[in-house]
């Protein structure tokens, strides 16, 4: 019986809940060129905010759950559909699917508070802090070089690490998940804002180029 009322309230929740970008998810489809450039939100993701040694007892132990915590700017350590991003010495940001969020039957934020237990350091579930908005497509790079500072040649920013910067003067956290797909993080309060941007800088490949 307490599972089927879990499942139903976890059912009421999803029907319920709205995303930061939600209503530009029309604006995306249309702005995005296929094969060129595409632009999505990938609403709901879990994220919670680790402050912790990483050579600590208790940093040794949020590290066996998430496949290690990154050691240096720019390194993401992954398991499974789990990833960690540095932000600092002693700081880091998990983000792993939506449904392993207690909201929805997960069991993830409960288990980082944990592992944690009575050691020095933070877990804070950051879930509705951001939202992520994907870009992928050949020409995702140059969309990003019009408004962000950071050198995104391929040689320079490889696929699999994550930055913090701005894009288009806005806060957020650069991931660079593939060759030609990047995954960005900003506060929910900025996501309409940047999405826009995102489709103004986007709208030059969706013009035929003149011979």
């Amino acid at each position: 019986m307490a599972d089927t009322a879990a499942l139903e309230n976890s059912k009421k929740i999803q029907t319920l809940r709205k995303s930061p970008a939600a209503l530009l998810a029309a604006a995306f489809e249309a702005g995005s060129v296929t094969g060129v450039v595409e632009l999505r939100e990938v609403p709901f993701l879990t994220m919670a905010g680790l402050r912790i040694n990483p050579a600590g007892d208790a940093g040794q132990r949020l590290g066996a759950l998430t496949g290690g915590l990154p050691a240096a700017s720019g390194e993401v350590r992954s398991s499974g559909d789990t990833a960690v991003l540095w932000l600092g010495p002693a700081e880091f940001l998990l983000v792993a699917p939506a449904e392993s969020h207690e909201s929805l039957g997960g069991e993830l934020p409960r288990t980082l508070t944990e592992a944690l237990g009575d050691g020095e350091g933070q877990v804070v579930d950051l879930s509705a802090n951001r939202t992520t908005l994907e870009l992928s497509g050949p020409r995702a790079r140059a969309v990003l070089e019009k408004g962000c500072a950071l050198d995104l040649h391929p040689r320079v920013l490889k696929a699999g690490t994550a930055l913090s910067t701005e894009i288009g003067g806005i806060p957020a956290i650069l991931w660079k998940t593939g060759e030609e797909t990047y995954r960005i993080f900003p506060r929910a309060s900025f996501a309409e804002f940047l999405g826009r941007w995102l489709l103004d800088a986007m709208r030059e490949f969706a013009t035929p180029e003149v011979p």
